[in-house]
This record gives structure tokens, C-alpha cells and sequence, in this order.
């Protein structure tokens, strides 16, 4: 109802009448607003002397008897409310419509609510609570906030400046900035007001018996730790304190008074016990803000009907609109083991004229989720499928996600396809076509038996299930047919990551582990992925058609397309990476990407390619995060695309498991189908609401990244946790040295993609000594840091020095913790490498993702571009003569030359 609404404004704020609104929009909760002030019947004017609260709960109850004789009596209207004295003024003065307090609308419509009945109590005493603390507290612990009107003047005036707040996670209580909106200081200052509360929900751990005994002597008051370090104690008030001790549970953040230390909260419900599982998993997930919660029946109900008895079949009339692929091309996906959503595929093929024809086919989402509807609605809220280390949670339902979108073998899909006509020689793209099609795979192939084909390993024929029950010579034809086409789509790719590479394209490193389960779904190990060169050659494919997607819909809507872009990084976050690099005499430039992209690779050293692994590390550690925006809130400068070198970029090949695509989806089409359909509008987002969206994409996507790092570190500790530290020999790894602290080391185990500190100064102030090969001991004596090596010395003279890139031996241990995740703990036991056979089938595998073939490639390209200048410069020359003209291409050149010169810093060169 319009004045409930306005009620909530007048009495909580903007903020909260915010929210209500966005429930209240939201199409998943069928909800409608009643514009009762407009109403003849339902409007009342306000009496002289009348308060606001008064006249606007006079006004709903009166609209809300209106509603109940214009529905004749047929359904009761429930009015609810808090104020004692409307219930007893109107309480019964209408039969069908009730006006009673949230306690009796549980007790009386909704009893067996055993959640919300408990989440009422909590809420009420937490409310009693705060009041009566207000009342008994005078001392203030903190100095009042300025109050929003006070705030809003001072930033408009310039006196106050308005930023984020950000917590070191390592240092929550110490340390903390404000990063300020399009100021680049670093001042110092003070807190002086908040504008908008970040507040969510929370979990948290109650306290131990013991903890609890030392809590004082108010029992329902309970100090809660919450699994976030950054977050401070919360104070809730519950009667099942003991009974949840060992259990994590939510709480959500009341008040905050100046004259309490600790924030108050309420009890939400709980997620499972610590250490368990699920529990733990359902804790990131909370912690994160992700919806884990089913499809609702109306979502669901908009799905089509597929199954083993009735299944989906092909629209005629559809099939007429799009261009039908089934019997003229060779499509098939290549992706990881077990995948159900392959939103992919890919096709080459030879056309009559002799050049080729490339092809990338991705799943036509938006075919079956319309604009707005329900499954759009819950799609856009979830922003993105989250992938943990052992499940995933689906954007979209399963029958669109691992069916009908999903391009399987053998079965007819639609689907979007981007196809190139590519010169036979050069492979330069000649023209480019954009439409819906219809498709059939061919081939559902695994990354590692694609590989195998494209290296002619005859083994993994076995495991192409499509081959199977095939005659010889029809096998053999059909096999043939397959490598050529693996084989031609990696000359492809070779090609153009070739030339991206001229542009400075980045070969950056991530640390990704899978998870091994077995068939009872324990942990039977954690395998790093392989590096192979299927998975280039599919990426640069899909790099390709995102690129050519992203400079079509910014050309036909340049103020309304989304976009991904890349800025380049600060500066000043490199100086880790080359001061680790200058160690090993590397020298890192990393004044443009091209740079820096050259630069890493000739960043290897021969006898321990880790070096290299650990420096690209390092620079995808410097780099800012991608981010989507529109292309109407930007300049266009700013379009780029830094890590990919590319000008322009967007995501399309995902749509199953990401939103962005879907909008791009619909960019495109509206594009391409412009004039020939009926009002392609709908289909556009204007600028402002694209730029809120991608807000909301890039906060879902930190979530998501954030998530599957806590997951994979979560498997990681019931890994080793399970294990004996001292005996099992899993446990004893060897470690790379990428860091050198003030107490120890950073350490990098390549065999299980950890990262962590290892100490050679304990909490007594023994240091670490490490006698040859035996085992190492805590001895008093003390640590002397430098800038590339740390020694320790012993009180009777013994040293041991670790420098950078040493590889030592660790024992991993796990950090348990009741209140928050557990985590790993390196432990050094030698000064010396652990060799297993493991260790050097790892190192064997990081020799470089990119192929040999691609670097020769990228050279020949290189030398004939160089060939052209050396032909221009000559024909330049001859025009210098004549003309007195400059022999550059141009005299801007000629200064951004000079200019490039004078910014390069000579410093390094003198100290060396």
C-alpha cells in the first residue's frame, strides 16, 4: 500500500524504504503496490493537529476496510502493526479485517513457523535489549557520527570527502583506508559520518563452555565471533546459547550504539556443524551472499517440457528463421571431464573457393528466456553460475542448463554462430557473419583426448564415445576427418594469438586445483590442472568471436552496449615483481603490456622453469580486475582491454553461466536482426540501467571468484587434516621461496597449488637451524633480513641463509579454528629441495603453456612486419631527401618517442 510505503520512509529512512521498494518490484515475489492516496474511497485527508503517524495508519486501515467490501466480503485483510493503540481503536470495529500486532499474526495465521517464531523472539529481545542499554548507558565509547543532512552538506561543500572503507583482512583491528571517489592521495584523516551501512548477514560461532563461564553474568547476552576477521564481535540475545556452541550459525546486525564496543544483533538460523561440510560450505556461501535456494514453481513453470518419454524437439517455424548447420558442418566441443553445460562448439571447414571457414557456436539462451520473465528476473539476480571445488550452483534451471542449452552430441540445439571467412594463406579474416542457427554436434570431446589426437596419440580413440560401434574404414574416415579439423583450428589459433602477441598480449599464471573425490565423494586427492595446448586453441577461439561481437554492438549502439575492459595496472604494484625478478638478473619492463609481455618471457631460467610460473604469478597478482561497463559511461579510450591487447572486448560464449552473455545475446541480435523483426527496443537497456547492472554483474562476480578460492582452500585443509603431519609422507612437499618477510618466508608448493608463510621465527623468539640435510631445530638467536635473502643465527654461530626462488622442504600442517576457516601452515624441515617422482612430472609440466610452434609463429610474423617498415622506412627516406620531411612515420610519433625516453628510469642502470 502507497501510504504503508511512505510510512516506512518517514519513520526508517531512505535506506530501508529503498529496499522495501526493490522487494517490492522484484516480479519473483508477486507483489503489488496500491496507490490508496489516489483513490477516491481510500483517501483521508490529515486533520488539523493530526501527527503523521496517526493520519497514515488512519489512512491504511481505511483503505484496507475499502479493499475488503470491494473484494464482498470473500478473503479477510490482515493490517499489522506495532502501535497498541490502533489495534484497540480498530481491532474490531470491521468483521474480515484484522488489525493486530506481527505476534498475533504469527500465533494466530502462521503457528507452525517454528523459524520465524524463533527469528520474532530473537529479534524483540535483541530490540529490549538496546533499549534498556541505552537508558542505563551515559559513557559514550565513541565519538557520535554527524547526521546525514550534515554529511550530504559537507561533501557538496568540499569540507568532507566521501569514500569506501576497506579492512585489512590480516590486520582488522589496526588497519584500515578509505579509498576516496577521484582523488589518488593518500592523506590521512578521520571517520566523521557514514553514508550508506554495508551491513549483511553474517556467521558467526558462539562461544566454548569455558568462554561462555567468563562472559559475565547475564547468560542471554551472548558475544558471537563472527568467520570473518574483519568483523567485530557481535552481542545477541538468545536463550540457545549453549545448545548452539558447536554449531555455525547466522546473525544479522541491528544497531551499533556509541556507548558499546560491540554491535547488537539477532539470531537468523543455523547452517551446520563446524567442521562439517556442508556446513562449512553453506558458511562461504552465506558469507559471500550467494543464493543457493532452488527454482521457484512460476520460474519453473516457464521452462519447456523435456524427458525420456516426451522429448524436446525442433519448432518447424523456428527452424525456418535460422541458418541450418546439421548437414554441412563439422561441429563438436572440447571441454573439461564430467561438464553437463557445454555452451560452446566449435567447426572449420574448407569452402569451395579454398579459403577456410571458422566457426564458433554458442547455445541461444535468450531463445528460451525471455526479457523480464520470471527465469530472466532470478538469472540477472544471480549474475553468474558459482562453481565450488566439488559443485556448482546453476544460473539458469538444469533443463535449460545441462540440456536444452547445452550443445550435446548427437541432439539438435539452437544456437548463435559467429562464422569467419578466413584467406587459405594468410588466415587473415575476410568477412564475418553474425546469425541464429541450428546445429547438431558431432563430438563431445575432453580436453585431454583432444589433445591426444592433435599430438597422434591413437590411445584416446577409445574414449571418443561417438566412434563407438563404428565400422573400420567408416571409423577410420570419420577420425581422420577430426584430426584434420582439431589440427586446422589450432593453426587458427596459433595465427591469431600471434598477433595478439605483436599487441602485447599477457600469458599470465593462476593457481587452479582440482578436487579428486571418489565414489563415497571423499577427498582422494588435489591434482594442479595440466597445461595443454587444446586449451589455447579453444580459448583463442573464444577470445576471437568475443572481440568481433564487442566491435559489432559497439558500432550499432555506442552509448548502450556492454563491454569488458581491462585498465592498466598502477605502476607502483609491479615493484615486488621486479625486485624478484632482478634476483635471478631478470629485468621486468613494465611501462606498456607489450612490455611486460616480453619481458616475462625472457624472464626463464632453463634449470628451474618455477621462476617463471612464479613471476607471471606475481604480475597477475599486480593487475587491476576486468570489470564490465557500458559503453555510453565511459570514454572510449578507455575501452581497452589491457591483459588481451585487444581494443575492444565483451563476454558472449557463455551464456549458460553468465548474464553479461545473455545481454550481449540480445545486443547482438537487436543488431543484426535490426529492421527485418518487429521493435527490437525491448531488447536494449538504456544506458543508465546497464550501468547499474554491470555494478551488480561485477560485485556477483568478486563473489563468485571469492568463493571458489574459499572452497578450494576449504578442501585443501580436510585434504592434509585427515593426514598424519609426521608420518604421512603426502604431507612433505617441496616448496619455491617467492618472498622474503621480516619473521620468514613465503612458500609455494607447486605439487598442491598452496601458497603460504613459513616461519623462521616462533612466538619464543627461537629461530629456525637447519644442519645439512637433517631436520631443523629452534634455537635462540636472531634473523637478519636483506633485500633478496634472509639468514638465521644461532647464539653458537650457526647460519642458514634462504634466498628467493630456494627450493626447501616443508611439512604442511592445517590451523584449526573453532570461530573461523581453518587454514594451511608450512612448516620448514630442510634447507634442501624434497624430490619425488611427483615433483618433477610438475616441474617436467611447466615448461610453458604456450607451444613452441605458437613462438615461432609470433617471430615470423614479427620479422615480416619488420620486413614492411624496413620497405616504408626506404621509401620514406627517398621522401626526407626531396621533401626535407622527418624519417619517422610521423612527427607525433617522433615526440611520444622522446617522450617515452624521458620517462624511462635510469636509476637501475646506475646502481648496476
Amino acid at each position: 500500500m502507497q501510504t504503508a510505503c511512505q510510512a516506512v520512509q518517514h519513520q526508517k529512512g531512505r535506506r530501508q524504504y529503498n529496499k522495501l521498494r526493490n522487494l517490492l518490484k522484484d516480479p519473483r515475489h508477486d507483489c503489488t503496490v496500491f496507490a490508496n492516496e489516489f483513490h477516491q474511497h481510500c483517501y483521508l485527508p490529515r486533520e488539523k493537529g493530526e501527527s503523521m503517524e496517526k493520519w497514515q495508519t488512519r489512512n491504511i486501515y481505511n483503505a484496507a476496510a475499502w479493499y475488503h467490501n470491494h473484494c464482498l466480503g470473500q478473503m479477510p485483510v490482515v493490517m499489522v502493526t506495532e502501535d497498541e493503540d490502533a489495534v484497540r481503536q480498530y481491532g474490531n470495529e470491521t468483521e474480515g479485517v484484522f488489525v493486530i500486532s506481527f505476534k498475533h499474526y504469527l500465533d494466530n495465521f502462521w503457528p507452525d513457523l517454528k523459524a520465524a517464531h524463533e527469528l520474532f523472539d530473537s529479534i524483540v529481545q535483541a530490540r529490549r535489549e538496546r533499549e534498556s542499554e541505552s537508558q542505563e548507558n551515559h559513557g559514550k565509547e565513541y565519538p557520535e557520527h554527524l547526521p546525514v543532512e550534515v554529511l550530504e552538506a559537507g561533501i557538496k561543500s568540499g569540507r568532507y570527502l566521501q569514500g569506501a572503507l576497506n579492512v585489512n583482512k590480516h590486520r582488522a583491528q589496526l588497519e584500515a583506508f578509505v579509498r576516496l571517489q577521484g582523488v589518488g592521495s593518500k592523506d590521512t584523516g578521520k571517520v566523521v559520518g557514514i553514508i550508506q551501512k554495508n551491513w549483511r548477514d553474517y556467521v558467526v560461532t558462539f562461544p566454548s563452555k569455558e568462554e561462555s563461564q567468563s562472559q559475565g553474568r547475564n547468560a542471554q547476552k551472548v558475544l558471537v565471533t563472527p568467520w570473518d576477521y574483519r568483523i567485530p564481535k557481535i552481542r545477541i540475545s538468545t536463550q540457545q546459547a549453549e545448545a548452539l556452541q558447536e554449531y555455525r550459525v547466522v546473525v544479522r546486525i541491528d544497531s551499533w550504539e556509541a556507548t558499546s564496543l560491540y554491535p547488537n544483533g539477532h539470531f537468523v538460523r543455523v547452517l551446520g556443524r563446524i567442521g562439517d561440510l556442508e556446513g562449512e560450505i553453506a558458511a562461504i556461501l552465506v558469507e559471500n551472499s550467494i543464493c543457493a535456494a532452488p527454482f521457484s514453481e512460476i520460474q519453473m513453470s516457464e521452462m519447456p517440457v523435456s524427458s525420456s518419454k516426451n522429448p524436446w524437439k525442433v519448432s518447424p517455424q523456428e527452424a525456418k528463421k535460422r541458418l541450418d548447420l546439421r548437414d554441412t558442418h563439422l561441429i563438436f566441443s572440447i571441454d573439461p571431464k564430467g561438464c553437463e553445460d557445454v555452451d560452446d562448439a566449435l567447426s572449420v571447414r574448407t569452402l569451395p573457393n579454398g579459403n577456410l571457414e571458422l566457426g564458433v557456436h554458442i547455445a541461444d539462451v535468450t531463445h528460451f528466456v525471455a526479457a523480464n520473465s520470471y527465469t530472466d528476473v532470478e538469472a540477472r539476480a544471480r549474475a553468474t553460475t558459482y562453481y565450488l571445488a566439488d559443485r556448482r550452483y546453476d544460473m539458469l534451471p538444469s533443463v535449460l542448463s545441462a540440456d536444452l542449452c547445452s550443445l550435446l552430441s548427437g541432439v539438435d540445439r539452437y544456437a548463435v554462430s559467429v562464422l569467419w571467412e578466413l584467406e587459405k594463406e594468410s588466415l587473415e579474416t575476410l568477412r564475418v557473419q553474425y546469425t541464429r542457427t541450428l546445429i547438431r554436434s558431432a563430438y563431445k570431446l575432453e580436453y585431454e583426448t583432444a589433445q591426444g589426437l592433435l599430438d597422434g596419440d591413437t590411445s584416446v580413440v577409445g574414449d571418443i564415445l561417438e566412434l563407438k560401434g563404428l565400422e573400420e574404414g567408416a571409423r577410420q574416415e570419420k577420425l581422420a576427418e577430426l584430426v584434420w579439423a582439431i589440427s586446422k583450428l589450432t593453426d587458427i589459433a596459433r595465427h591469431v594469438r600471434a598477433k595478439r602477441d605483436r599487441c602485447g598480449a599477457l600469458e599470465l599464471e593462476g593457481i587452479e586445483i582440482r578436487v579428486q573425490l571418489d565414489d563415497k565423494r571423499n577427498i582422494h586427492d588435489l591434482i594442479p590442472k595440466q597445461p595443454l595446448e587444446v586449451h589455447e586453441t579453444v580459448a583463442e577461439c573464444m577470445i576471437l568471436a568475443n572481440h568481433w561481437v564487442a566491435k559489432r554492438i559497439s558500432e550499432d549502439f555506442p552509448l548502450q552496449a556492454l563491454l569488458r575492459q581491462h585498465p592498466p595496472p598502477r605502476q607502483e604494484f609491479f615493484t615486488e615483481l621486479r625486485e624478484c625478478a632482478s634476483a635471478k638478473g631478470f629485468s621486468i619492463d613494465t611501462r606498456s603490456n607489450k612490455a611486460l609481455a616480453e619481458s616475462l618471457d625472457r624472464a626463464n631460467d632453463p634449470s628451474d622453469p618455477i621462476v617463471n610460473k612464479l613471476l607471471r604469478s606475481m604480475a597477475t597478482h599486480a593487475m587491476s580486475n576486468a570489470l564490465y561497463f557500458s559503453t555510453g559511461s565511459c570514454p572510449e579510450e578507455q575501452f581497452h582491454h589491457y591483459g588481451l591487447a585487444l581494443e575492444k572486448y565483451t563476454h558472449f560464449t557463455s551464456p549458460i553461466r553468465r548474464y553479461a552473455d545473455i545481454v550481449v545475446h540480445r545486443l547482438l541480435m537487436a543488431a543484426t536482426l535490426r529492421g527485418t523483426t518487429g521493435d527490437v527496443k525491448d531488447n536494449i537497456i538504456s544506458n543508465k540501467d546497464l550501468e547499474e547492472l554491470c555494478r551488480h554483474i561485477n560485485n556477483r562476480n568478486r563473489a563468485a571468484q571469492r568463493a571458489q578460492k574459499q572452497s578450494t582452500e576449504l578442501f585443501q585443509c580436510m585434504y592434509f587434516r585427515d593426514r598424519s603431519a609426521e608420518s604421512d609422507e603426502r604431507c612433505v612437499a617441496d616448496g619455491v621461496i617467492y618472498s622474503i618477510r621480516t619473521n620468514g618466508v613465503l612458500v609455494f608448493v607447486p605439487r598442491y597449488g598452496i601458497k603460504g608463510a613459513a616461519y623462521m621465527k616462533n612466538k619464543e623468539g627461537l629461530v629456525i637451524s637447519c644442519q645439512g640435510a637433517g631436520s631443523c631445530q629452534w634455537k635462540p638467536g636472531c634473523l637478519h633480513r636483506s633485500q633478496h635473502k634472509i639468514t638465521s643465527t644461532t647464539a653458537t654461530g650457526d647460519s642458514m641463509t634462504l634466498s628467493l626462488f630456494d627450493h626447501i622442504t616443508v611439512r604442511i600442517l592445517v590451523q584449526s579454528s573453532r570461530c573461523h576457516a581453518e587454514t594451511i601452515k608450512l612448516e620448514i624441515i630442510s634447507n634442501t629441495p624434497h624430490h619425488t617422482a611427483d615433483t618433477e612430472a610438475a616441474q617436467r609440466s611447466l615448461h610453458g603453456v604456450k607451444s613452441e610452434l605458437v613462438k615461432e609463429v609470433s617471430q615470423s610474423a614479427e620479422e615480416a612486419q619488420r620486413a614492411q617498415d624496413r620497405a616504408r622506412l626506404e621509401v620514406m627516406d627517398e621522401e626526407s631527401r626531396e621533401f626535407c620531411q622527418t624519417k619517422g612515420p610521423s612527427l607525433y610519433q617522433l615526440l611520444e618517442e622522446i617522450r617515452e625516453l624521458a620517462l624511462l628510469d635510469v636509476t637501475e642502470d646506475i646502481r648496476t
